[in-house]
């Protein structure tokens, strides 16, 4: 090979050929980690980026609507592949940039953005007029480069302590986070799970780590937890986090685990999470550091009293879940039955996706996960508008899977315009769009700390002000028709007024051609 060899493009056009030759593997699968380019162009984008993405069509262009929107597209779609594949954004300067602020991060280049440690996005700030200048380009930097992921494991004597920690504890928990589904470790945790006894408990991302009908699986843990999961926490004299941040959701603000003696092993591929709680750091990947435990705690199994409570609790939730289900309230049904009607009628590697508000909370604990990729929450920034855009991420990486959006009105007009995408690009959704009129998540924390639902109510102003619920009658809402916004940017709409309306929707939106929204 000659290593004086150049090649004369602009540099856009290196630029995309670099990103369109960039691989990763992991244990033996590799794959480009590049799915294509998402974009909006404008004057700061158009003349360079834009003409060298249309000279080279392998490296897929597609239009998004939003700036923002289409690194909520990119961040899904990467969860969905469990962070080993995404898609590259480009925007214009000004307010085109500003919007994708959500998902910056510092740029330190390839390394960044396929560290399962440092796991985050990177910018490129490309001058317009730099993006157009031609340069004589090794030919070394167009060469393909597979970017390997390593599975690094813990030092042996911190897991040897950690074996001897669970050896003498005698109310274990695990705390099962986003890295055992990044890691493809639900299987290894199943096991440890049924050869120790530990009863599980799940973040927001960990949903879903084990089935949801698993005799020691709590459900959700935390602010957001069931009753089953916080009574364990409460009284646990260990806790072994295995890839969890441990979010103030998570830990309830530290309030979740009171036992004074509570001892913690985190798991973590992140030296700054596996330290937390002060705990004994296994910092490595949740797969092989879970194999490895497991041969060093062999022999060792909770008592059988302990794991008959974790058993029990189980039961009493899972009673507690179809008792909601089932509740047929008039005349309008409740939150907790449609999530069960969505629930008991699609299919189990279907993904059920949502970002905010009240939502979030009811899904962590009400939605009976059966893979680990059926449940995708956005709760790093539990942010507005994620879901729709989001829901296309999922879509594209996994298409053969049914895609459930789950969006309340206020987040629906925060950010709605990916329908258009989804329809352009042939990616259907399920959308069921939930309508109260404002935001009532917020307008119920309101009222509990005094201040009467104050600026969180879609309604006119009465005299001159924007009402209290003390308003009463005399409030008037607002005249927003959302089945026939949705209609307009293209969506098939089906309006609902009872429960078996949507029972009967949820099966017609089956046989749709196209994004569909339940109302």
């Amino acid at each position: 090979m000659n290593e004086q060899a150049t090649k004369r493009v602009t540099m856009a056009q290196a630029v995309i050929a670099f990103l369109n030759n960039q691989y990763v593997e992991r244990d033996g699968r590799e794959q480009p980690f590049f799915a294509g380019c998402f974009g909006i162009f404008g004057h700061g984008n158009i003349a360079g980026i834009g003409q060298a993405l249309q000279q080279m069509p392998e490296f897929r262009y597609y239009q998004a609507r939003n700036e923002q929107a289409m690194v909520h597209i990119a961040a899904a779609y990467a969860k969905t592949k469990n962070r080993l594949q995404t898609f590259a954004c480009t925007s214009s300067i000004g307010p085109g940039a500003t919007n994708m602020v959500t998902l910056t991060a510092l740029p330190e280049a390839m390394s960044v953005l396929t560290s399962p440690a440092e796991t985050g996005a990177v910018t490129l700030a490309l001058p317009q007029d730099v993006q157009t200048e031609a340069y004589a380009y090794p030919e070394a930097f167009f060469h393909k480069r597979v970017w390997h992921v390593q599975r690094n494991r813990p030092d042996r004597r911190a897991l040897e302590q950690a074996a001897a920690l669970i050896r003498a504890s005698k109310r274990p928990l695990i705390v099962a986070g986003g890295g055992v589904i990044y890691a493809e470790a639900t299987d290894a945790l199943k096991r440890f799970v049924e050869q120790t006894g530990i009863p599980v408990g799940e973040t927001m991302a960990g949903k879903g780590s084990l089935r949801f009908d698993h005799p020691l699986n709590l459900g959700a843990i935390g602010a957001t937890g069931t009753f089953a999961a916080n009574r364990v926490a409460r009284d646990a004299d260990l806790v072994i986090g295995i890839g969890t941040r441990y979010s103030d959701f998570t830990t309830s603000s530290k309030t979740a685990f009171q036992n004074p003696e509570v001892r913690f092993i985190n798991i973590n591929v992140a030296a700054f999470d596996a330290f937390k709680h002060l705990a004994l750091p296994l910092v490595g990947d949740a797969l092989v550091t879970l194999e490895e435990l497991l041969d060093l705690v062999d022999g060792y199994s909770v008592e059988a009293s302990y794991r008959a409570q974790a058993e029990r609790l189980h039961g009493e939730w899972d009673a507690e879940v179809e008792r909601i289900y089932t509740i047929r309230n008039t005349p309008l049904p409740s939150q907790g039955e449609l999530i069960g009607a969505v629930n008991e009628l699609s299919a189990a590697e279907a993904i059920m996706v949502c970002a905010a508000g009240s939502l979030p909370g009811d899904l962590h604990k009400l939605w009976r996960t059966r893979h680990p990729k059926n449940y995708h929450m956005e709760y790093g920034y539990s942010c507005m508008g994620y879901e729709i855009a989001g829901g296309l991420g999922i879509k594209m990486a996994a298409p053969e899977r049914d895609v459930y959006v789950m969006v309340g009105d206020g987040s629906y007009l925060m950010m709605n315009s990916e329908i258009v995408t989804s329809i352009q690009e042939n990616y259907k959704l399920i959308i069921v769009l939930l309508d109260n009129s404002g935001f009532k998540s917020i307008g119920a924390l309101s009222r509990s700390l005094g201040q009467d639902g104050f600026g969180t109510r879609y309604v006119y102003p009465h005299n001159g002000q924007l009402p209290t619920d003390a308003a009463g009658a005399d409030v008037q809402t607002l005249p927003v028709d959302l089945a026939a916004n949705a209609r307009s940017l293209g969506a098939h709409v089906i309006e609902c007024k009872t429960y078996g309306d949507f029972v009967e929707a949820l099966k017609a939106v089956k046989t749709t051609d196209r994004t569909s929204v339940i109302y």
